[in-house]
């Protein structure tokens, strides 16, 4: 080959590689072209998103079809800033991480991120020093890109990508294009927060004015703290809701109801205010949270009743500076999110606003209780002052009469007569002093003592027990007696509330003039034969003591009929 045609090759050469330079440009330039073009479309789609979990999932996504990455995942920061409160995952399927176990909580490289918020680029994971390794059953991962997620000012979490396909190492373009769509996805969830929030207010706003309606219109207190509890729940996402009173000078609580898991068998268990969540909330008067309230080593009195429950927190049910109503406890499943400060501020308004429609209801219940006794003053005075005045009179009459007969059985007819006149006056004159007891000293009679205990059981029964007495209970039934009826009752109905899982309760009390007589029936399962029985025994020994009987029978419908019996000295 001469000279002349090596010279004429030359320029030749220069164009080819020219024009390889170009194509390689015209290259590069399209694959920025539609990375950016990937890059908006990702973005858009994750700000189309206003519910949370579903921005959180599209994010994830996002970021894993950006940069090309087998495995991506999302970790939420936690309340404490410490700890990972979630986890979501692509490039994984159900079964692979159910082998592998529980998510993460931020240890190792993944809380490299959280303990130093900026982009972390690795050629080989397993090299870093604050690496542990993974778990079993764990894919195997090499390359590693973390970007932190900032919502305003704070750090809400972080994007963690993992082997990028074609066994490539993430560069700093990838970098790029993640911490691009970190800034985007920071916005898309403040914007799903703040309208989640907005959401959760106005359902707040909501359900207090379901309440104070539904407390206005009548409705008794069983069935308004029964709605506080159901909408707690609902709108907060709750597994379960109980209710909790404290029981006087006991320094224990009462589960007044219980909605959700297996709420028969929480209901009416009385538990120590001390070591429980319950009680604390109670005891410090704040809302208090527990992470994970059935391994929580702080909780530690009372049956272990909440397995398979996870995050929870407890808010009283009363004012600032006033004696508490109650308290209302909300627990979730095991791996949702804790309960945050954006959730308990609304809720403990709720409270509030809750326990001052309970004040509300009482103080209304007093004003009709207050009218019900000056009715009663009136039913007194009329009877005083017209019946026994005629019954009197017409007893002096008859009295008199008999003194003009000469046939001796009628004259013995006129004075049974007037012997049955007189107890007639005396049962009028017990009324009376009845209707005109204050409602101070009329607690102590038999017949409010009985009342109480039946309505007190309304709340562990689900239902108002049928209850009707007859006789002279208040003046007849001595204060000794008296104790051990109401003991016997409250022990029947606790009973029936717990064991015996029944649907209708009925209570009858009787003073006959030479016993009184306690029967309850209900319509459960019965008495089972393996079942503790020292409460029947505490009740036969009561009635022995007095002299009296308990006799335990099964009506040929079902359920359980209890008499309990005690003689009466005059």
């Amino acid at each position: 080959m001469g000279g002349d045609e090596v010279r004429s090759r030359i320029p030749q050469l220069r164009l080819d590689e020219l024009l390889e330079e170009l194509q390689a440009r015209i290259d590069a330039a399209r694959g920025t072209r539609d990375r950016v073009h990937s890059l908006l479309e990702a973005v858009l789609s994750v700000g189309r998103e206003l519910d949370l979990t579903q921005v959180l999932r599209r994010i994830v996504e996002a970021a894993a079809l950006l940069v090309d990455a087998r495995y991506a995942a999302l970790g939420v920061i936690g309340p404490d800033g410490e700890t990972l409160s979630q986890f979501l995952t692509v490039g994984l399927s159900e079964e692979e991480i159910a082998r592998i176990g529980p998510y993460p909580t931020g240890k190792g490289l993944l809380g490299e991120l959280i303990r130093r918020p900026e982009a972390l680029r690795l050629r080989d994971l397993s090299e870093h020093p604050a690496s542990f390794g993974c778990p079993a059953h764990h894919p195997v991962m090499r390359t590693f890109l973390g970007v932190p997620v900032r919502v305003r000012d704070e750090v809400f979490g972080n994007l963690y990508l993992t082997d990028k396909r074609g066994g490539e190492e993430f560069d700093a373009d990838d970098e790029s294009v993640i911490a691009t769509l970190a800034v985007a996805a920071g916005v898309a969830i403040d914007n799903a927060r703040l309208y989640e929030e907005a959401q959760r207010q106005q359902r707040w706003l909501s359900a207090s004015a379901e309440i104070t309606r539904t407390l206005l219109s009548g409705s008794s207190r069983s069935e308004v703290v029964g709605l506080i509890a159901q909408r707690a729940r609902e709108i907060t996402g709750a597994e379960l809701a109980d209710v909790s009173v404290p029981v006087a000078g006991t320094g224990s609580l009462r589960v007044e109801l219980a909605l959700g898991g297996d709420g028969a068998a929480r209901l009416g268990l009385v538990v120590p205010a001390e070591g429980t969540l319950s009680g604390a909330a109670v005891a410090k008067a704040e809302p208090v949270t527990s992470p994970d309230l059935a391994n929580d080593p702080r909780l530690s009195a009372g049956p272990r009743r909440f397995q398979g429950l996870g995050a929870a927190v407890a808010v009283p049910l009363g004012r600032a500076g006033s004696e508490s109503e109650g308290v209302l406890l909300l627990a979730r499943r095991p791996g949702e999110p804790p309960f945050t400060e954006r959730e308990i501020g609304p809720l403990l308004g709720f409270a509030d606003q809750a326990a001052l429609a309970l004040e509300l209801g009482e103080r209304r219940r007093d004003a009709e209780q207050l009218a019900m006794l000056e009715d009663r003053d009136r039913i007194a005075r009329d009877l005083h002052d017209l019946a026994i005045q005629r019954l009197f009179a017409t007893g002096m009459t008859l009295q008199s009469a008999a003194r003009l007969i000469d046939h001796a059985g009628a004259s013995d007819r006129v004075l049974r007569a007037v012997g049955d006149l007189d107890e007639t006056i005396k049962i009028i004159r017990s009324t009376i002093f009845g209707l005109r007891a204050r409602e101070d000293e009329a607690g102590r009679g038999l017949r409010a003592r009985v009342v109480r205990a039946v309505e007190e059981a309304q709340a562990t029964l689900g239902f108002a027990p049928r209850l009707s007495m007859e006789g002279l209970l208040d003046t007849d039934v001595p204060g000794e007696v008296a104790d051990h009826v109401v003991a016997v009752l409250a022990e029947a109905l606790s009973n029936a509330a717990r064991h015996a899982r029944a649907d209708r309760v009925e209570v009858s009390l009787r003073a006959t003039g030479q016993q009184v007589v306690l029967a309850v029936l209900d319509d459960g399962v019965g008495i089972p034969e393996q079942g503790r029985r020292s409460g029947l025994r505490n009740m036969a020994e009561r009635a022995e003591g007095l002299g009296g009987l308990l006799e335990l029978s099964s009506p040929a419908d079902g359920g359980t009929r209890l008499v309990w019996s005690a003689p009466l000295g005059r």
